[in-house]
């Protein structure tokens, strides 16, 4: 029989609590590959070192949302966890990485690394956000379901003038104008999704613009949807975000708030920020309201952060059905960060660890009340 290390066996002890076992034979269960890696990786409890550990194929796993999901559920994150640079990973978030000239960081180092990438793993309309599941019977029908249920909640009519902010490859513009007729103004700070939403939103009442929110300049329009961008914002900027909204946006108009939430910690988390989503933040409903009250009445809040898992479980299988297309760009360690990134997401949905809150807000509140679709 083999010779554990100590911290081999501590770890392996530890596991067992949530019935994970090292070097075990369910899917879920961790394969150790190179014993002194892996297991420091795993006891200094850090995510940038064992996500770097399993980039380096130090350890396996199959389904890593299966064992994300477990390790949350049994609190074992909580008791490896290091807790030696949590504050200052805090004040980065909140300082440094929410600065403007950071601000089209995100979109070259994640949102340009390759439209064929985001073609092969997402829905045909090129939806990077969760979907809306309710009565949807695969991801296409979600995501439609989705952007229909967010043209349904800002009440939106034939010929109004609608600003996505952040908008990517143009997906809620180009819903947006063929079923209602709107006029869009979608604004990313990727060239690559610029670059795709001119080709896919051609012939519409669409206009794509590479900028940040900070710089826009136009007459008010009458809604304001923002779709998966707030995660981007960062906490000093949040009332500022706000304040732009308002700016922008008719009094009698409506804002939508699409966002991935945090429930606690710092909405931080330093693989991802590295080799994900640089510069970026998960914020808490209660950050958001707290910047929103200034501008806004908030009209309605829906969670429905549990559609994610399903929504991320369809990319995964799509990354994995497109990968021997996509290796031939992309390497091996590319392709362990992204099933990294896909499935840790996934299990952390699945045990409600974070949420996906779709937030109305009107300026002046609704005469008589509003009453949200579902």
């Amino acid at each position: 029989m083999a010779q554990h290390s100590e911290g081999y066996n501590q770890i392996k002890n530890l596991l067992a609590k949530a019935d994970i076992q090292l070097d075990g034979k369910r899917p879920f269960d961790i394969r150790v590959n190179d014993e002194k890696s892996a297991i420091n990786a795993i006891l200094t409890g850090k995510e940038l070192a064992l996500g770097e550990s399993y980039m380096r194929g130090d350890w396996d796993c199959k389904r890593i949302d299966q064992l994300i999901e477990r390790i949350i559920r049994n609190k074992i994150n909580e008791k490896v966890l290091n807790n030696k640079g949590l504050l200052w990973s805090g004040i980065k978030t909140r300082f440094v990485y929410g600065r403007k000239k950071n601000a089209f960081v995100i979109g070259h180092h994640h949102y340009d690394i390759g439209n064929d990438l985001y073609e092969a793993m997402l829905d045909k309309r090129m939806v990077y956000t969760c979907g809306y599941w309710k009565d949807a019977m695969n991801l296409d029908e979600a995501q439609e379901v989705k952007l229909d249920l967010i043209c349904r909640k800002i009440n939106l009519k034939k010929g109004q003038r609608v600003l996505d902010i952040g908008g990517g490859w143009g997906s809620f513009a180009k819903f947006a104008a063929e079923k209602y007729g709107a006029h869009v103004t979608n604004i990313t700070v990727s060239k690559e999704q610029i670059k795709l939403a001119d080709e896919r939103c051609k012939g519409l009442p669409v206009t794509n613009k590479l900028m940040d929110y900070r710089d826009l300049n136009e007459k008010p329009f009458d809604h304001i949807v923002s779709i998966g961008m707030f995660e981007h914002v960062n906490e000093p900027n949040y009332a500022l975000f706000m304040k732009i909204a308002a700016k922008h946006l008719k009094d009698d108009g409506v804002l939508l708030l699409h966002t991935i939430g945090r429930h606690n910690g710092t909405g931080h988390n330093d693989w991802q920020h590295k080799y994900i989503f640089p510069n970026s933040m998960l914020p808490s409903l209660s950050e958001i309201t707290k910047a929103g009250n200034k501008y806004f009445v908030i009209e309605d809040v829906q969670n429905f952060g549990a559609d994610y898992d399903l929504t991320l479980m369809e990319w995964w299988k799509n990354f994995e059905a497109a990968w021997p297309q996509l290796k031939e760009k992309y390497n091996d360690t590319f392709y362990r960060m992204w099933r990294l990134y896909l499935l840790t997401c996934a299990g952390s949905f699945r045990v409600r660890n974070v949420d996906l809150y779709q937030i109305v807000l009107t300026k002046n509140g609704i005469p008589g009340g509003y009453h949200a679709p579902r």
